[in-house]
C-alpha cells in the first residue's frame, strides 16, 4: 500500500498515512493537533520513496539495468561511494609511469563538440 507524507503547519509535525488508493483523500488530519486545515502534502518526499518502494522479484527482472537498480537499492551509501571510487579513481589520476629514454607523453586532443 502506498504511503502519503504530510506536514502540519500549526504544530510543525511531519506525519505519514498508509492507505489504499481508493481510500486516499487529499485533506488529512494531523495526529498531534487533530486539525485538517494548514496540513499540506509533501509530494517531494513521496517521490523520493516511490522508487525505493517498488521492488521487482527475480522473475520480473528483464534487463541488466533492472538487476543493477535492484542491487544498488540494497546497498548502503558507504558501499555506493566505495564502488564509485573503485570504478572512477583511475580517471582522476594521471599515469606517472616512467617512460623509456627518448620517449615523451602525447596529450590527447579534446573531443570536438557536435553542434546541437
Amino acid at each position: 500500500m502506498p504511503s502519503y507524507s504530510y506536514f502540519c503547519e500549526k504544530c510543525k509535525e511531519k506525519f505519514e498515512i498508509v492507505c489504499s488508493i481508493k481510500d486516499y483523500t487529499p485533506q488529512a488530519k494531523c495526529g498531534s493537533c487533530n486539525r485538517s486545515n494548514n496540513v499540506y502534502r509533501l509530494y517531494r518526499e513521496d517521490l523520493l520513496t516511490l522508487n525505493a518502494s517498488v521492488k521487482k522479484s527475480d522473475s520480473e527482472l528483464k534487463t541488466i539495468g533492472d538487476l543493477a537498480a535492484r542491487n544498488t537499492d540494497r546497498m548502503s551509501d558507504d558501499q555506493k561511494q566505495a564502488l564509485y571510487a573503485k570504478h572512477n579513481d583511475y580517471k582522476e589520476k594521471p599515469s606517472q609511469k616512467e617512460l623509456p629514454k627518448g620517449m615523451s607523453r602525447i596529450n590527447k586532443p579534446k573531443k570536438p563538440k557536435w553542434p546541437t
